[in-house]
């Protein structure tokens, strides 16, 4: 494998694991400074805001990187120039289209979470106020989508993973002074400071547009120049380039649309379907923001498989484009193997320590108990999610994009049969249990489709997961041997919130040593990294 592609890899790995540990991180003052119901009211507005992002950014980064990368290997630079100057054009134009979707509708997606006239918990105005509050992120975050698209098809993720962590980072610092001003300053109200929050999208989004714009004229000259151009330039009409780019990136919208589908599922019908068998409002509030917060901590490690898929889905669509099918297959492999090795210990770690790790991160008053036991039934999901993000880059890479598509509809339909069916039964533990059988559908589907057009050597995938899995036994070993002597030595030293602490810290921290020595003592690392 070419250095380039693995080094664009671990850009985007390193920054998007960056901006999920941070994403993760603020989430434990945020709670404390807004409580649950804060919380709750928090995913109301982000939860529409992530589907609204995804229609008006047209899935552009990865559509864009596509575009650039097929016309960049054909040998004509000046495709990708023309698209960038006439698809900001385009991002400016649907990110006020659908600001102003998200502002008029914000009463009626409201009034699916919340029944009006109910205040038990958050008011219907609640949630109209901090919807409307964060629609206006949708102004700047579209043009700076395609920014982030024009670098990662010219093979620079640099410049993405830079501002993906500066989004990040100003967002967060955003949300966090903001509430405490509003609640402890100024003396204002949860939902204000909910709502103040909200706007950290908007900031965020504009620092990184700033950031790409500088990195734009500084690097402007190490472009692929169109007077370079392998074959002569003809100009690419607007309504088929327009065709074109639509082509690739409506796959790219709903397939990245499939975990926040998922997380809206939930947001949106646990609380009507819990009330229905008993739960008052705020109970059910509370239920709905512990499935939240444990989605959060499942997606840190699950961010790996977004960045591998923003950096395959470019390298793929040049490899498979010149006819390098020996190439495409290599690629494949690798990111699977790579994803593996990382992926598998932190959802065993997670499931292991499952309420340690929340208890420590988000207190003792949000009922740990509970969070412990959901986080460690969602915490395995987390291959799930990853293996379809990187199975759906994949299908995407080699012009399969309907597959991917039809294989999320599938899921999709089980998902929401099941938590009808499972959330009255089986209460916080239905919609996780649902979220599994929409993904496994999924994913199967996917996989045969993949085999049927690559025919990848399923021995070869399955090889280098033995030893990782040993790798994985040997782990789980020392985080359960490490867990019990800390609870020995210390359950009657401290109390419960700082014991969990020091499991988490400690065991982890053990657990990870151990993986990574014990990797680079039998050559594991070295096999992986290594071109195979």
């Amino acid at each position: 494998m070419k250095n380039q592609f693995l080094k664009g890899t671990f850009y985007l790995t390193g920054a998007t694991f960056i901006s999920k540990i941070l994403g993760f991180i603020y989430i434990m003052p945020f709670v404390l400074i807004v409580g649950d119901s804060g919380y709750a009211l928090y995913k109301y507005a982000y939860g529409p805001y992530t589907l609204m992002l995804s229609v008006a950014t047209l899935g552009l980064p990865m559509a864009v990187s596509k575009y650039v990368a097929k016309y960049n290997s054909l040998g004509d630079y000046q495709a990708g120039r023309d698209l960038l100057r006439n698809g900001l054009k385009i991002m400016m134009a649907m990110g006020v289209l659908s600001f102003l979707a998200l502002y008029l509708f914000a009463p009626s997606l409201a009034s699916i979470a919340i029944k009006e006239g109910d205040v038990s918990g958050n008011s219907h105005d609640d949630v109209v106020f901090v919807i409307r509050l964060v629609s206006v992120a949708l102004l700047i975050i579209p043009p700076m989508s395609m920014m982030r698209g024009f670098f990662q098809g010219n093979q620079q993720m640099g410049p993405s993973a830079f501002s993906t962590v500066l989004e990040q980072i100003v967002r967060i610092v955003f949300i966090l002074v903001g509430s405490f001003t509003i609640l402890y300053i100024l003396n204002g109200t949860a939902t204000q400071a909910v709502g103040i929050s909200t706007m950290g999208a908007f900031a965020g989004g504009l620092a990184s547009l700033i950031l790409l714009l500088w990195f734009f004229l500084k690097r402007k000259n190490l472009f692929p120049n169109p007077k370079d151009s392998h074959i002569a330039h003809e100009r690419i009409e607007w309504l088929p380039m327009l065709k074109e780019l639509t082509g690739y990136a409506i796959p790219f919208v709903l397939v990245g649309l499939a975990i926040p589908v998922y997380q809206n599922i939930d947001t949106f019908t646990i609380n009507g379907l819990l009330t229905s068998v008993g739960y008052s409002l705020q109970e059910a509030e509370q239920v709905n923001a512990i499935i939240g917060l444990a989605q959060i901590l499942v997606l840190v490690p699950v961010s790996l498989a977004t960045a591998f898929s923003i950096s395959l889905i470019p390298n793929i669509t040049g490899s498979f484009n010149k006819g390098d099918m020996q190439d495409v297959t290599q690629k494949i492999k690798q990111t699977f193997i790579l994803l593996m090795f990382v992926l598998l210990p932190a959802v065993v770690g997670m499931t292991l320590l499952s309420e340690p790790i929340y208890t420590s991160i988000f207190g003792m008053n949000n009922n740990p108990e509970l969070g412990g036991r959901v986080l460690a039934w969602y915490a395995p999901m987390g291959i799930l999610f990853s293996l379809f993000s990187v199975s759906a880059a994949v299908l995407q890479g080699i012009n399969k994009q309907k597959h991917a598509i039809l294989g999320l509809g599938l899921g999709i339909a089980v998902k929401l049969l099941l938590n009808t069916l499972l959330i009255t039964s089986l209460y916080e533990l239905g919609p996780i249990i649902a979220t599994y059988a929409g993904y496994l559908v999924s994913v199967s589907y996917l996989f045969i489709v993949i085999y049927r057009n690559i025919e990848i050597p399923v021995s070869k995938l399955l090889k280098p997961l033995i030893p990782i899995g040993l790798m994985v036994v040997l782990m789980t070993i020392v985080v359960v041997l490490f867990e019990a002597l800390i609870r020995l030595a210390f359950s009657n030293v401290v109390g419960e919130y700082p014991l969990s602490f020091l499991v988490t810290g400690i065991a982890v921290f053990a657990g990870a040593i151990t993986y990574l020595m014990v990797s680079g003592k039998t050559g594991l690392i070295r096999l992986i990294v290594r071109r195979q």
